[in-house]
């Protein structure tokens, strides 16, 4: 057996002894209340200030469970592969939303939570991720061309969702949302921004906009009528709760905006959220406790139960604790491979945190 303790047991100690500025940030986000900012050199600490190619090294991540290193199934997910990721680039990290640019699941967009974008290839060796190439680093841009984070506040970029060639972009502190045209100028491009409901921006601070999918506009004649949140824009609150206690949410754009709630259980938050090819809509939830750590799970969501005053709930496919190759979980895709399997793409935010990792995690989707 074993003398090292394990990760769990170390964040346990570590939270039980560590004054609150010892803490990882996750805590301190999760457990106290905040009515004012950090001041403005704590916010931009990490940001992003101009275009810059960054090396990431990765070590791989050869069983999620390092306790049983037989077992592979997760509730409804089987392990692929795991990364963990670190730079001396002192911008990398705090990633918080990710996306992929090709089918493949090889290109991908990231963005990190003091406004930087970052976009790179992931290599494989077979089915499993071996590491970053091509990584480069840019400012996320206002309508004028300078940093988002010039503005007071416009730092917390903590969701990302992409409908072709546009990105939308989702500021927590603020409760505003960018759309960007990739076309023109990919991480280059400028933000425009766009219209939200009322409620949105009055979601509580640091605990609002977290989480964005865009249902994809019908193709073909006819399809319109199939799927009526065709070209909604669906965006979710981490912790903006309703008068039941439920996480709010909201359909923006399409024939159908609105307003609903995502049933809240255990005490989990959401983090982020994917619309699978198969029309499923996944959500990424995560909680902390003194006594436990980090916790996170998946939900799967019916789409065709989402409308306007719904109040939606879906079964649980995979929940994961500090026993498992887990972090502050804060970002979700899918893409479908050539053998028509579903890989589920995790990425963490470490809030720049000595005692939190970046880890970039796969998982195949059981049928």
């Amino acid at each position: 057996m074993s003398t090292h303790p394990s990760r769990r047991s170390f964040v346990s100690l570590a939270a039980a002894g560590f004054s609150t500025l010892a803490l990882p940030r996750l805590a301190q986000a999760q457990l106290q209340p905040k009515t004012e900012p950090p001041p403005r050199a704590l916010q931009l600490e990490h940001a992003v200030t101009a275009p810059v190619s960054v090396e990431v090294n990765a070590r791989s991540i050869a069983n999620f469970e390092p306790r049983d290193r037989s077992r592979t199934r997760f509730g409804s997910l089987d392990f692929r592969s795991g990364l963990v990721l670190t730079s001396s680039y002192r911008g990398f990290g705090g990633l918080s939303g990710l996306r992929f640019l090709d089918a493949k699941g090889e290109r991908f967009l990231a963005i990190s939570d003091q406004g930087g974008w970052f976009t790179g290839t992931i290599r494989y060796s077979g089915r499993e991720m071996v590491g970053l190439t091509d990584v480069e680093a840019a400012p996320v841009l206002g309508a004028d061309g300078r940093p988002i984070t010039e503005k007071r506040l416009w730092y917390d970029t903590e969701s990302l969702a992409r409908d072709g060639n546009h990105v939308y972009v989702g500021l927590e502190r603020v409760n505003q949302i960018l759309r960007y045209d990739f076309a023109k100028g990919a991480t280059g491009a400028r933000g425009e921004v766009i219209a939200v409901p009322p409620a949105l921006r009055k979601l509580p601070y640091n605990k609002g906009l977290e989480a964005m999918v865009v249902v994809p506009k019908a193709q073909g004649p006819g399809k319109s009528q199939a799927q009526p949140l065709a070209g909604t824009l669906i965006a979710f609150s981490e912790r903006g709760l309703d008068a039941d206690g439920n996480l709010l949410a909201f359909l923006i754009g399409g024939s159908t905006p609105g307003q609903f709630s995502v049933r809240r259980s255990e005490n989990f938050d959401i983090s982020d959220a994917v619309l699978l090819p198969s029309g499923d809509l996944l959500i990424l939830e995560r909680k902390f406790s003194w006594f436990t750590g980090v916790n996170i799970r998946i939900r799967a969501i019916p789409l065709k139960g989402i409308a306007p005053g719904a109040v939606v709930d879906g079964l649980t496919l995979f929940a994961a604790d500090l026993g498992h190759e887990i972090d502050n979980m804060e970002g979700i895709d899918a893409h479908v491979t050539a053998d028509g399997e579903t890989v589920l793409t995790l990425i963490s935010d470490d809030n720049f945190s000595m005692l939190q990792r970046t880890l970039l995690l796969q998982f195949t989707l059981a049928e």
